[in-house]
């Protein structure tokens, strides 16, 4: 009985530590200055022309007053059904959470108040750090302190995420086209299952599940006495309509360039890391709703199927991020694959491997042989690339075919004759990733990286060499107008412009009629909606599409896949580069002809684009090609072949 006696003992020296701990944190807590709930993590975002983003985050807050009680009594419910009763946390549901995670051996289950929901939705992120659980239950405390119930409940709903849709009366709005205070029990029971997996329940996406939801909040309302049994049934059975819309003035894809904008925010060192220390900030964008209309009408023109897409609009000149989609519809999934999905570029790499090879000593002219080719590389291991299609010219073509037709064997050759580093080494001077694996699959893409990466590196072709930091945020300051940050030009000279002006003319080839031969270039099929000079490269895996594309002013690239990596059909490729050709077209329909100014030391020659042999009047095949002055060809091309040991030719 000893033992008994001491682990009693032990109990009640625990208890006091804990009570007393307790009433301190409440008194501190009641020391500390009011929080400003309604502007404590709110933002202000601003396009380029510094008017307010109508987007989600822009919550429209309401009193309790104007909130159906249907609402209100299914939240607390399902939420936290002693809401009323206690004072920030809920002890006996923290333990019996943590009971029931022991004996299932994984935490299945969540015992957060609503309080301490409202408190985490009161920070920028979402960290799981002990540091920030003590911030979040010191928060949650003075929360308790200095609101009322009503107060804190109010604040949660205007704040809470329905399905990509923040705040109740938002979500009222874009679900039910009415006010918050006119909800029913049906519409209010449906609304009040999203929050706690927003994605999975919400009834635009996924009706199955948000149903079987709502019958789990209806049953908990009936189980707390808010509703009987006849008016559940009554209500799960009513049929409702969703309008699923926002307003017109508003953007299926806003809210994916405020997230990102969000995101950027967060790497700012000089930004609290809680908006509460400042109550609110005014972010001031690079947002171009221009751009962003353009963007979004031509991925709703061409991505018809499930399949998902991504793109971003840069200005290269400044590396201003105009215009960004993570998705087709941000009310649908709230996944950002524009900054947050990392998957294989494909040959949207081949251009930097091409400027590589320029640099040292290659010319649009250099040949290689196309054709089916094993190459042995280290401890005899095989590694057999193939074309696209299986087409191979299976004799010499030039470089500047080799990037028109994407063609892999080429690539590959190119990529073992310079040493694999090389890649590696250019891939970190543009800032795309300083972390490649120098191996021979590099040259097609295997690495993944983040459409935002990939558009770092192209924004440096597009610029003539100069590296400039892309970016959303020009300004921000705190509710007072007080500069917090301001953005600070910051380039870096780090290509060569005369070789960057090849490289570029090459990639208008992409779409030249005078490639047309064994095979066609990669982007044929949009050839005829285009009406000024791009540069322009896809990409193709089995499982994503890609395209980037540019010009002096607008510099775009589109991503399409799906989420669980199942693979894609041409056809898939072929909206992608739509969507590209769309989006620049539209943006720059009322803007001049623009493109580079040849360099001094660059000259144009006109040549048999497929051979790379200085043109005679019997080729059929005839276009002008850039080079530097004095490796222009005459009568014959460099090839490589012979020199790459390495690689043996299936005949």
């Amino acid at each position: 009985m000893k033992w008994i006696k001491k682990l009693f003992k032990i109990f009640i020296i625990l208890f006091i530590i804990i009570v007393l701990a307790y009433i301190g944190l409440y008194i501190y807590a009641k020391s500390m200055p009011k929080l400003e709930i309604k502007s404590a993590n709110s933002f202000y975002l601003y396009d380029n022309e510094k008017q307010l983003l109508k987007g989600e985050n822009n919550k429209e807050w309401i009193s309790i007053k104007d909130i159906s009680p249907n609402l209100i009594d299914a939240t607390i419910a399902i939420e936290d059904k002693n809401f009323y009763k206690h004072q920030g946390f809920d002890y006996l549901r923290i333990i019996k959470a943590m009971l029931i995670n022991i004996k299932n051996g994984y935490n299945s289950q969540g015992a957060s108040t609503i309080s301490q929901q409202f408190a985490k939705n009161l920070f920028l992120d979402f960290g799981k750090t002990w540091k920030r659980k003590i911030e979040e239950a010191l928060l949650t405390v003075r929360l308790e302190v200095h609101y009322s119930k009503d107060q804190i409940l109010e604040g949660y709903v205007n704040t809470i995420n329905y399905g990509g849709i923040f705040g109740i009366e938002n979500a009222s709005q874009y679900y039910f086209d009415k006010s918050a205070k006119d909800l029913s029990l049906a519409e209010a029971s449906m609304l009040a299952g999203i929050p706690k997996n927003p994605s999975k329940y919400s009834p635009i996406t996924n009706y199955d599940e948000a149903k079987k939801r709502q019958k789990i909040i209806l049953d908990a309302m009936v189980k707390n006495k808010y509703i009987t049994e006849n008016e559940s049934e009554k209500a799960y059975k009513e049929e409702l309509n969703f309008s699923g819309r926002e307003k017109e003035s508003e953007l299926k894809t806003l809210m994916y360039y405020q997230d990102a904008v969000l995101e950027e925010l967060k790497s700012i060192k000089t930004i609290p890391k809680s908006f509460l220390t400042t109550g609110g900030l005014k972010i001031y964008t690079t947002f171009d709703r221009k751009a962003q209309e353009a963007m979004e009408k031509a991925i709703q023109t061409n991505i018809t199927s499930e399949i998902e897409v991504a793109s971003i609009a840069v200005e290269p000149k400044t590396g201003k991020i105009l215009a960004l989609a993570g998705g087709k519809d941000y009310s649908k999934s709230q996944f950002n694959r524009a900054i947050d999905s990392k998957r294989q570029v494909g040959s949207t790499l081949k251009p930097f491997l091409y400027y590589t090879a320029l640099e040292n000593g290659f010319t649009p002219s250099t040949t290689f042989k196309s054709a089916k080719t094993t190459f042995t590389i280290g401890n005899n291991k095989i590694y057999s690339p193939k074309n696209f299609a299986d087409i191979y010219a299976n004799g010499d073509i030039s470089m500047a075919a080799a990037l028109a037709y994407s063609d892999n064997i080429y690539a590959v050759k190119t990529h073992m004759f310079l040493g694999e580093d090389s890649l590696v080494d250019i891939s970190k001077r543009v800032g795309i990733s300083d972390n490649f694996s120098p191996i021979p699959s590099l040259a097609l893409g295997t690495e993944e990286l983040s459409l935002m990466n990939m558009m770092q590196g192209y924004q440096v072709l597009a610029n003539e060499g100069v590296k400039k930091d892309i970016y959303m945020i020009e300004k921000v300051e705190d509710i007072n107008g007080n500069v917090l940050y301001e953005h600070k030009k910051n380039e870096e000279n780090v290509l060569n412009k005369s070789i960057t002006f090849i490289i570029s003319e090459l990639l208008t080839n992409s779409y030249a009629k005078e490639f047309i031969d064994y095979t066609s270039p990669s982007c044929m099929v949009i050839a005829p909606k285009i009406s000024k000079k791009y540069a322009i490269k896809t990409g193709t895996t089995n499982t994503d599409h890609l395209i980037f594309g540019y010009n002096p002013d607008l510099l775009v690239g589109v991503w399409s896949g799906y989420d669980d990596n199942r693979k894609t059909v041409i056809k898939d490729g072929t909206n992608s580069k739509h969507v590209f050709v769309d989006t620049m077209e539209e943006y720059l329909k009322d803007k001049d002809e623009s493109w580079y100014k040849m360099p001094s030391n660059v000259t144009g020659v006109l040549v048999n684009p497929i051979t790379g042999l200085a043109a005679t009047n019997e080729d059929k095949h005839k276009k002008i090609l850039y080079y530097i002055k004095g490796t222009e060809p005459y009568n014959k091309t460099d090839s490589k072949d012979e020199l790459v040991t390495s690689a043996k030719t299936i005949e």
